[in-house]
Formats: structure tokens, sequence, C-alpha cells
């Protein structure tokens, strides 16, 4: 199947750099290109843009969390080597998903017909060809890029993937600057960003071809990707999540609020993208010592992660609260039509995402333990309560109702994955979970109490890191006093954890 160039040490290094370097390019590109758009077509274009985006992103509903059992599946066939059930569930997986395309090609055809009338803005033309311009790449993900992708990632090869993702990157970075500042339509810019996308599945079907012995037209024998239709619920109520707030915006608010609400997103969900890949491999800890029924074993690993998750939450979370109206006052300098500075939604917005990453540890051991059917209903509800307060108050109060919509999902899955967590599995006391609460709140209030001379009046990127890092080192103070107070030994324990999930990263 493949040749052993690499040890499991090497991949595991390599992995773990490239997937850091793969969010922080991402954030970095990320920041550069929608100013530009900004300050070269406006904030309306840039509402445009990230509109289409996620009204193509939608597509990914169709996914219905198959990606994920598909690469659980190659598991087993990988490690022994069977060249026969690895092609048998590529090729299944490659027929589920060449469906999808073909759905996502139908989609594209309607969006590029209705779009425009949905957003009449800018005429029906210059929407109709930006829809166009921006599809190819979705187009291309899912007709053949999708399963190169899974079978890398579940061979321990997520590095080959990450690599061609910052090349691509940053290439499209380089050009789409080239090609705005010599004045190109968007409709342009955004077809250059389709076809360097567009070489990346390339890139990835050509590697997994002379690498791997795949057979891609055998014959599929059997359902070879068992429980395909576990944890649907959960996928939808994520894809529901990232995108409700920007359509609802479309649909019942104006392009330059999706413009600012974009500036802000981009900024804490990259954030948050980190702060998520820096407890990769834990799940992986919890679930073996469940299957190995070490349940005293999995209630201290649980604890220690528990508390690093908080600790490190609240520290990123209220830096970023004191932090984001500075970088933004900065990034968004000279644009006048429309107003960037939202301190309310920024507030109500950080606070939905620092929940989100709250929710971890106890979402954590809910995957661990296989609860994906006990967990359903809850994915649904909190996709529908996104969905009903964010139509029902944006207009009223535009971004400040749909950020509400999301804090009050966030809020009702945090809260009921606590409550499962006391019930089931190693039952973990409610008392346990409020002391780290009131830890949460002490720490927040002391951040902000040994912060508050700072008053950051930043004029350029220079100064704004200056007053970041002070802030961050007096923030990362507080929480590490009140860490060796309240938690000396879930701190020592997570320190240890943390080395040795790099075994199951």
């Amino acid at each position: 199947m493949l040749t052993q160039r690499k040890s499991t040490k090497q991949k595991l290094m390599l992995n773990t750099v490239t997937s850091l370097l793969f969010e922080i390019t991402t954030i970095v590109c990320g920041l550069i290109l929608p100013r530009l758009i900004i300050r070269s077509y406006g904030s309306g274009v840039n509402g445009l843009v990230n509109s289409i985006a996620q009204f193509l992103h939608i597509i990914s509903f169709l996914d219905l969390g198959v990606g994920a059992v598909v690469q659980s599946a190659l598991y087993k066939p990988l490690a022994e080597k069977d060249h026969t059930g690895v092609s048998n569930i590529l090729a299944s997986a490659q027929r589920f998903f060449r469906r999808i395309a073909m759905l996502l090609l139908a989609y594209i055809l309607v969006l590029i017909v209705v779009y425009p009338f949905i957003r009449g803005d800018f005429g029906w033309l210059f929407s109709a060809l930006l829809v166009a311009a921006m599809s190819i790449s979705y187009f291309a993900q899912y007709y053949f890029g999708v399963v190169d992708r899974l079978l890398l990632i579940a061979n321990q090869e997520g590095y080959v993937q990450y690599i061609a993702q910052i090349i691509t990157l940053v290439l499209n970075t380089v050009a789409c600057v080239i090609i705005i500042r010599l004045g190109a339509s968007i409709q342009l810019v955004k077809l250059v960003t389709s076809i360097i996308f567009l070489a990346r599945p390339l890139f990835l079907r050509a590697y997994v071809n002379r690498h791997y012995s795949i057979d891609r037209r055998m014959e599929v024998v059997g359902e070879p990707i068992k429980q395909k239709w576990n944890g649907v619920a959960q996928h939808v109520s994520y894809v529901v999540l990232t995108s409700t707030d920007n359509i609802v915006l479309t649909l019942l608010s104006t392009l330059e609020n999706v413009s600012v609400y974009t500036v802000y997103h981009m900024v804490i969900y990259g954030i948050k993208q980190l702060f998520i890949s820096m407890t990769n491999g834990i799940k992986a800890i919890m679930g073996e010592l469940w299957a190995k029924k070490e349940t005293e074993k999995l209630s201290s690993v649980f604890g220690m992660t528990e508390f690093a998750v908080h600790a490190f939450a609240v520290f990123v979370f209220t830096c970023t609260w004191k932090l984001i109206l500075p970088f933004v006052s900065i990034y968004t300098s000279g644009v006048t039509d429309a107003e960037y500075i939202q301190p309310l939604f920024a507030t109500i917005l950080i606070l939905a995402h620092a929940i989100h990453c709250l929710r971890i540890p106890y979402n954590m051991l809910i995957l661990a333990t296989g609860a994906y059917k006990q967990a359903q209903n809850m994915h649904i509800i909190t996709a529908a309560i996104n969905v009903i307060i964010s139509v029902l108050v944006v207009s009223y109060y535009g971004l400040v109702g749909v950020a509400v919509g999301t804090l009050a999902a966030m809020v009702y899955q945090t809260s009921w994955m606590i409550i499962f967590d006391s019930k089931n599995n190693i039952h973990w006391p409610i008392r346990n979970v409020l002391k780290q609460l009131l830890f949460d709140a002490l720490a927040v209030a002391g951040i902000v109490g040994a912060t508050w001379f700072i008053r950051i009046d930043a004029a350029n990127y220079l100064e704004w890191v200056v007053y970041a890092v002070l802030t961050a080192a007096i923030s990362g103070l507080v929480v590490l006093a009140l860490s060796l107070i309240f938690y000396r030994k879930q701190l020592f324990g997570a320190l240890k954890l943390l080395k040795r999930r790099k075994k199951h990263a």
C-alpha cells in the first residue's frame, strides 16, 4: 500500500508543525485579502463575496458527516495493509461524493440564477458571474478532492495536504494582491482564486496515485463504510451554526453588515481554530481509557482536560476581548462606508465562541464514549435556537441580533453536554463544573482588573503588538496564579497530559 518512508514519530512531528503553520497562514492570509477588497471595492462587495461563500458552504450539508466516518473506516485496513479493503472503502466514498458533486453543480446553476435576485445590490450579471467564478474550487473539492484528503489523514499523512493548502493559500494571496493592484474586477480575482485552489485536489490526486495502490474502479462489495449515517445531527448542527449568521444577515440585513460581521468572525474564528488545534489527541486518550474500562483514570484525565480548556479559554478570549476593537480600528482605517467599531456585537460574539470552546471537554467525552445517538436531539435543538432567534431579532438589532442567536445556541449546547456527562459515562459531578465556572469568573475579573491601566490607543500594528504582548503577559500571570491556588494538581497533571497526547495525535 505504502512504503514506510517516515516513522510514526516523524509523521507526528510533521502533522503537528504543518497543522499549526496552516492555521497561522490561514489567519494571516485571511486578514490581508479582505482589507484589500474593502479598500479597493468597498464593504458592500466584501459582504457580497462572503455572503456567496456562505451560500456555497451550505452544500456541505450534503456531506452529512460521512467524511468523518470514512476516515474512521480506513484505520483498520490501512493498519492491516489490506489493499482491497482500502480500495473498497474509497470506491464507495468516491461514489457518494460524486453524487454530492452533481447536486452541487445543480445547486450552483440555481444559485447563479436566483442569488442576484436575493441581493440585487450590484445587478444580476455582476453577482451571477461572481457566483460562477467562486464555485469552481467548491465543485473540484467534492468531485475528487475529499476522498484523497481523507485517505492521507487516516494514514497519518495529513502534512501532505497541509503543505498543499499552505502553498495554495500563499500563492493565492500574492496573485490576488497583484491583480487587485492592477485594477482587476472582483470576478477575475475570485476566478484566479478558484483556479489556484483547483490545483490542490489535482496535486493530492497525483500524490495518492503515485504512493498508494488504489483500484478506483473496483466494484463495491457490500457496504464497506459501516455506520455511515452516525453523527448526521451533529454535522448538520455544525453547518447551521457556522452559516446561519451570514445567511440571515444576507436575507434580512445589509451587505455592509455582512462585511462587518466577517471581519470580526475572521479574527475570532481563527483564534478559536488555533485553540481547538491545541486539544487534538485528547479525545483519543479518553476513547482508549473508556474502551479499557479504566474509569478512574478517565475521570482524572477528564478533570485535567476540563481545567486546561477552561483556563486557556479564559486567557485567550479575555485577551481577545481587550484587543479586538483596537485591532479592527487599525484594520479598517480609512474605510467610511460601514461602521466597523461595534463593542456590544464584539463582546457577545466573543462570549459565544468562548462558550463554544468551553464545551470541548464535555463534547470530547460524549464522542469518545460513542454517545452519538443520545446527542442527536440536542444538536437539532441547538441549530433551531440559533436560526429562530437570529431571524426574529436581526431586523431590530442587526449584528447584535445574530450574535445573540449564536450565544443562546452555545449556552444551550454546553449546558446540555454538562448535564449529560453528569448523568452518564463517568458521571462528572455538576459541583466540579460550578467550581470551574467560578474559577473562570474570577480569572476574567482578575484579568480585567490587572489590565485596567492599559489604555490601548494604537495607531499602527506595531504599537498594537506591544499592547497585545503586555496584555497577554499580565493575563497569563493572573491565570497562572489562580491556577496554582485552586487547581495546582490539575495544572501539573495537564502538563503531563500534553506530553502524553502526542502519542495519540
